[in-house]
């Protein structure tokens, strides 16, 4: 079973104080001490970043570990990569975070755990990268496409309320068939995908939602609220 897990926005580096949909990311496996690895390049391996993933996983039921392409921890990235149960990708810059995977063949690494039903997960950079396309702001100022790896059809716009010039311009981009239509999620939304196909809309907020856009519209889809109503 093929499973990756796109997040627009929230876990422990968003609402650190809101477990929901992290915990979610663990129960996914059916185990009961996952082993989560966290891919942090897209914000070139931030210390603090990659220390607030420890300060919350650390607490829950997984076995916690991180790979950094700036300093990494073996020379078989590709074992490394393919003994964990979930590889959860962190945010920032798009742009960048594909052209070092690609120059250390991490790309198809990850494509190959994805066959293998390792749980692919991230937020931001880290869900738009599964996708075949995506809305950025790694060029700088200004939101632009970028091509991705592929693994999910269409395109996908993370932070859709918690950026409002977001969902302005993806829609401009997929009217001007710039980009194809696709997947829009708020901050604190997670789409479940299994086998290329959306299994489940969940959210940490209670008012977060997910959407279809395409030219021209952009259609709510069914969210089901992780916490107590």
């Amino acid at each position: 079973m093929r499973q990756i897990i796109a997040l627009g926005g929230g876990g422990f580096s968003m609402e650190p104080e809101n477990p929901l949909l992290d915990t979610y990311i663990l129960h996914q496996v059916n185990k009961t001490i996952p082993k989560i690895c966290f891919i942090p390049t897209a914000s070139g391996d931030s210390d603090h970043y990659i220390t607030r993933f420890y300060n919350f996983f650390k607490n829950q039921s997984c076995e916690p570990s991180h790979l950094s392409l700036y300093n990494p921890p073996t020379r078989d990235l590709e074992t490394f990569i393919l003994e964990k149960d979930i590889i959860y990708v962190g945010g920032g810059n798009t742009k960048n975070l594909l052209a070092l995977w690609r120059e250390w063949k991490l790309d198809n690494m990850l494509r190959q755990a994805w066959k293998q039903g390792i749980v692919l997960a991230g937020i931001s950079a880290g869900s738009i990268c599964w996708f075949e396309q995506g809305i950025t702001d790694s060029y700088g100022t200004g939101l632009e496409p970028i091509t991705c790896l592929g693994l999910l059809k269409g395109s996908n716009c993370p932070h859709y309320d918690g950026e409002p010039e977001r969902r302005t311009m993806y829609k401009k981009f997929i009217k001007e068939k710039r980009l194809h239509g696709g997947i829009a999620a708020d901050d604190g939304v997670a789409i479940h995908y299994i086998d290329q196909e959306i299994n489940k809309v969940v959210s940490s907020r209670k008012n977060a939602k997910a959407y279809r856009v395409n030219s021209g519209s952009d259609k709510v889809l069914p969210t089901h609220f992780l916490g107590s109503n």
